[in-house]
């Protein structure tokens, strides 16, 4: 069977295609819960009093987003292992962010 030829000179494979998939759900999934909470609920609102911590953490941090309105609305204090908590979804925010750069500036230094 021949498998067409990816931008990158690989053969595109199912288990490429999957995982493409899977990346796609894993960094969607948080930003569609914050429109879901944001639209259908009263949550984020209680959490966040204003709109420009919620806009801003869809765009940049929406899992911290996530996790600090649930420690707010959960009464939870931001020390100890909820700071820890807040930290690793800090981290892996935006190691998601450098991740991405780090792979389209691998893509141009190959093109080139």
């Amino acid at each position: 069977m021949i498998h067409p030829i990816a931008p990158g000179g690989r053969p595109v494979t199912a288990s490429n295609v999957m995982a493409c998939l899977l990346l796609i759900l894993f960094v969607a999934f948080p930003r569609i819960a914050l429109l879901l909470l944001f639209f259908f609920s009263h949550y984020l609102e209680r959490a966040y009093h204003g709109l420009l911590l919620p806009v801003l953490g869809f765009l940049f941090l929406p899992l911290t987003t996530l996790a600090y309105a649930w420690m707010m609305n959960s009464g939870l204090p931001t020390t100890g292992v909820n700071l820890l908590i807040l930290i690793v979804t800090v981290v892996i925010d935006l190691s998601s962010l450098g991740g991405g750069e780090y792979h389209r500036r691998t893509r141009l230094v190959r093109a080139n």
